[in-house]
């Protein structure tokens, strides 16, 4: 009797594969799949850092050829000095670091209050907080700019102030859900036992909460972290002050008066940073993927 554990159906069988032409095929099929998609993901960097360190002629002339006139890493000073890089990036950890915190303040705090201390209108809540998954950003930006532009009660503003984008970016209804998800797969008896040792909401939160949902704060943290790096349309609208912008509105700004080797000099530095990110934190961010399909479908 055989003890062999049943493999998962698929294309090719497991008589095929004992066939060499079939088995060395497959083997070429994923050797080609492999390097097209190193190709297609790690090319478009690699071209960058070329033209980062290339001059501007060379870029424009011989686009793909391999630094004709020499390899120019002082290029990337330059764009820092003359571009106010280092400013801007400056701004950019601002953003991203500020939206990280009041996300998470946020985010947490409303998913806690949904899921462990379940007030009476919690499910009112909550489906709110869902319909406004289906409502599109587009739809909501001009009236978000007219609340930033003149604060209900208080008549004030928050243009060219950084909670003009921290506060837009903390009520995010995907973050709160999935949060909230965790939170309801987390043992009721602790929380129960905790409130029989006299526990009160806030030290059942830091105590036994927090430290349990670890994994999905660090998924949260490093999405918030990506989106607000990336973001361009709301920080252009309401950080018109250009010594406030951050690296995604500095750089299409100076594009139409800068050298070209130093904008693609300031690019790379602007794309470097968060592919290292996604290389040190890798697992927690195909983990939230897999939580973004899980929610989504």
């Amino acid at each position: 009797m055989s003890t062999r554990e049943p493999r998962e159906r698929t294309v090719v069988s497991d008589r095929d594969l004992q066939r060499p032409a079939v088995r060395w095929s497959m083997r070429l099929i994923e050797l080609l799949v492999a390097v097209s998609l190193v190709v297609v993901g790690a090319g478009p960097i690699a071209w960058l850092f070329k033209a980062a360190t290339s001059t501007a002629q060379d870029t424009v002339k011989e686009p793909f050829a391999l630094w004709p006139s020499g390899f120019q890493p002082q290029i990337m000073g330059q764009a820092w000095t003359q571009l106010a890089v280092g400013q801007s990036l400056w701004n950019t950890v601002v953003l991203a670091l500020g939206s990280w915190v009041v996300t998470l303040f946020v985010c947490v705090t409303a998913a806690y209050v949904l899921s462990v201390l379940r007030p009476k209108w919690g499910n009112v809540l909550s489906a709110l907080i869902l319909a406004t998954l289906f409502i599109p950003g587009v739809v909501s930006l001009v009236p978000l700019y007219l609340t930033i532009l003149e604060l209900p009660v208080t008549g004030g503003t928050l243009l060219n102030t950084y909670w003009a984008v921290w506060l837009p970016a903390a009520a995010n209804a995907f973050n709160i859900v999935i949060i909230k998800r965790f939170f309801d797969a987390l043992p009721q008896e602790l929380f129960e036992a905790a409130r029989v040792d006299g526990a009160g909401p806030l030290r059942v939160l830091w105590s036994i909460v927090l430290p349990l949902s670890r994994p999905i704060l660090g998924v949260v943290s490093l999405l918030t972290i990506i989106a607000a790096w990336k973001e361009f349309l709301w920080p252009m609208l309401v950080l018109t002050d250009t010594a406030l912008q951050p690296l995604s509105v500095s750089l299409p700004r100076l594009s139409g008066t800068s050298e070209i080797s130093l904008l693609m000099a300031g690019l790379f530095i602007a794309v470097f940073i968060p592919v290292v990110l996604f290389l040190v934190f890798q697992k927690q961010f195909l983990r939230g993927v897999g939580m973004t399909s899980a929610v989504k479908g």
